[in-house]
């Protein structure tokens, strides 16, 4: 049952080149299934998060962390009454525009396309399911709905905003495209919105995981942050064995799942106030009233302080920031090699050709992005002769 808020499939407002509805799937469910069999959706098991995808095959890629996040999302929309299946597929879908090497990769494939409109993995993903996804003979993208493309593009520039207009069909509602709520400052439907809360949770949640795991960062430091310290000593209070250094890693998984539901259920009671609150009884009302998923101001400061902590104690480890510079002179000497020798893309006549309109660098910055690492690593290899990373 879904709420009267909520985004009904039956009601969307379309595809970009109309479609006969599927006979037994909904509008959402059609277009999660798109992008489970897209290409870009396999290539994240081999695309970093945190740790390089050759460092162990414990540790959370672009898949597994996009798995978490539909995950997270479902559960919390059930309760919310929206829609499931929408969540999922923008859950799945939201990271399918990341370079390899995660930021590391983004922030060089940005400062290569400084002069060329930028790199932006946001953007990016919406490129990959609106063009690059070359899968069907009438059209190039999965052209999935519009709910599920709003909910992919997270956050957008007002240049950005305009130039995605300006590519927009024209709706039968007469209402703008993807990028008409950054231009008007609205809000995206409640189900995107879950999504962007839902993946904040799992990354923090499973970056103290996998940095403990690495033995980058340690139990006791992680203890040191309010919001986990909580819960740490209320599960070691309940099962004291769990204070053993043969139990630490139960005790760091306990905490870390405590932890986790904490903020999932302040996320909805925070959202379900909030909703009441504005009165809204459509999904026209969520776009017109102020942000409505999000946590208690309590949850949030603390959340903060978590992502503090990682981004000191894990994202800027020398260990780590000296693989991400590896990383970037990787992305950045292939953007330049192909840029000066094209025809080393085994894919540039056909990308071109379906391209026209983008210039040499976008067409390299497409091939590059989607990229895995060891792919990455494998062609600079190739094409410099130099092993950056091993």
């Amino acid at each position: 049952m879904l709420a009267p808020y909520a985004c009904d499939p039956a009601r969307s407002r379309g595809r970009r080149y109309p479609q006969s509805p599927a006979p037994t799937r909904t509008e959402f469910q059609r277009d999660r299934d798109r992008i489970v069999h897209s290409s870009a959706f396999r290539r994240l098991v081999y695309k970093t998060q945190v740790f390089l995808n050759h460092e162990g095959d414990l540790f959370r890629t672009r898949m597994t962390h996009s798995l978490e996040v539909a995950q997270l999302g479902r559960s919390m929309a059930r309760t919310l009454g929206l829609n499931e299946d929408l969540v999922e597929a923008i859950a799945l879908a939201h990271d399918v525009g990341h370079t390899p090497f995660g930021h590391a990769g983004q922030d060089a494939l940005n400062e290569c396309m400084r002069d060329y409109g930028g790199f932006e993995h946001n953007l990016q993903s919406l490129r990959v399911v609106d063009v690059l996804e070359q899968r069907y003979p009438q059209y190039d993208g999965l052209n999935l709905c519009f709910e599920t493309r709003e909910g992919i593009l997270k956050h957008c520039s007002a240049g950005h905003a305009r130039e995605l207009e300006v590519l927009e069909p024209s709706y039968a509602d007469g209402g703008g495209g993807v990028g008409a709520r950054f231009l008007s400052r609205q809000q995206p439907s409640l189900e995107a919105q879950l999504c962007n809360l839902a993946d904040e949770i799992a990354y923090n949640a499973h970056d103290i995981d996998d940095g403990v795991r690495s033995g980058l960062i340690t139990l006791e430091q992680v203890c040191e942050v309010p919001l986990f310290a909580r819960f740490c000593d209320e599960a070691a209070t309940e099962y004291p064995y769990l204070r053993a250094s043969t139990s630490r890693k139960r005790l760091l998984y306990e905490a870390t799942r405590r932890m986790l539901s904490a903020q999932v259920y302040d996320l909805i009671d925070t959202t379900q106030t909030a909703i009441a609150a504005q009165q809204v009884q459509d999904l026209a009302a969520v776009r017109a009233a102020p942000a409505l998923v999000g946590f208690s101001h309590s949850m949030l400061e603390e959340a903060r302080a978590l992502k503090a902590f990682l981004l000191r104690s894990l994202y800027r480890h020398p260990q780590v920031v000296q693989k991400m510079d590896a990383a970037r002179a990787v992305v950045g000497g292939l953007f330049a090699v192909y840029v000066d020798q094209p025809h080393e893309m085994p894919t540039y006549g056909a990308t071109m050709n379906a391209t026209v309109r983008d210039s040499l660098q976008r067409c390299v910055a497409d091939y590059v992005a989607g990229m895995t690492d060891r792919f990455a690593l494998r062609e600079h290899e190739r094409l410099t002769g130099l092993r950056l990373l091993a």
